[in-house]
């Protein structure tokens, strides 16, 4: 095991406990369950509670081989971290550690590149609530600053995108959400227009479960389409746990995996 996946995991541990603690401290003013970004591409229309950090934080695997080439994508400790600023509005910082592996006919090439991405900062807005068959709505935007990213994946730019939240209640168990939004970035002048649907299902008050179909349509290049589908477990109102599978549609990826722990704590005595 590499060093750095052992520094990932000690880290996780210790973000677990912290969690369970945090966890314990409130039972004697619980919340609503909380409402997480990850595991999948759909961002929720929700913001955070006034006064209260939310930490989702996981790790994921990608992979995709042609012709022989492959490149393996391990991303770590890929953080963000959300604060409830006013009723409707939070804050938003997140920033990962990615390794990217090149292989040619299985033998590993000695371009290893690693680093941290550019860190992300952002705003959410709550727009509207719920109301019959009209959709919660919400608007969130960031900016990728390239000068916070490692040699390896810095760009000459800074990237921003935006998109529009909707969620609706299907039943008291099933619920459909999705994001229309745009994209710059990767020193790409043009823009890219994204998507994103996701049915999700309880399947027990803690066990859940969704599907999703995302990606982006390219101004001047072909489009990408991807799904994935995963588990989420509520341990508490504060902390979730959840695992995701998921590939591409068109060329470009052929596994990802990935793995996540969300929990949330007050800034202040409720």
């Amino acid at each position: 095991m590499s060093m750095k996946l052992t520094n990932t995991l000690k880290v996780a541990s210790m973000l677990s406990l912290a969690a369970c603690l945090t966890t314990t401290a409130q039972e004697s003013n619980p919340l609503e369950p909380l409402i997480t970004d990850r595991p999948d591409a759909t961002e929720s229309p929700s913001v955070m509670p006034k006064g209260f950090i939310q930490v989702e934080t996981g790790a994921f695997y990608e992979t995709f081989e042609d012709n022989g080439f492959k490149s393996e994508n391990y991303t770590f400790n890929t953080t963000l971290v959300r604060y409830g600023l006013l009723n409707n509005l939070e804050l938003r910082v997140g920033w990962d550690f990615v390794e990217g592996i090149s292989k040619i006919n299985g033998n590993k090439l000695d371009n290893i590149t690693s680093g941290f991405n550019p860190l992300l900062l952002g705003v959410k807005t709550s727009i509207a609530k719920e109301n019959g068959c009209f959709p919660e709505i919400g608007l969130l935007g960031h900016l990728y600053l390239p000068f916070t990213a490692s040699t390896d994946y810095r760009p000459e730019t800074t990237g921003a995108d935006f998109r529009f939240a909707f969620a609706h209640t299907l039943s008291e168990h099933s619920s459909l959400s999705y994001n229309l939004g745009a994209a710059w970035g990767e020193d790409n002048p043009e823009i890219a227009y994204v998507y994103t649907i996701a049915f999700g299902q309880s399947i027990t008050n803690k066990l859940g479960a969704y599907a999703e179909l995302y990606g982006d349509l390219p101004e001047d290049s072909s489009s990408n389409h991807f799904w994935d589908a995963g588990l989420t477990y509520l341990v508490s109102n504060n902390v979730q746990l959840d695992a995701t599978v998921g590939s591409s549609i068109t060329k470009g990826q052929d596994l990802l995996l990935s793995a996540g722990l969300s929990f949330r704590i007050p800034t202040k005595t409720n």
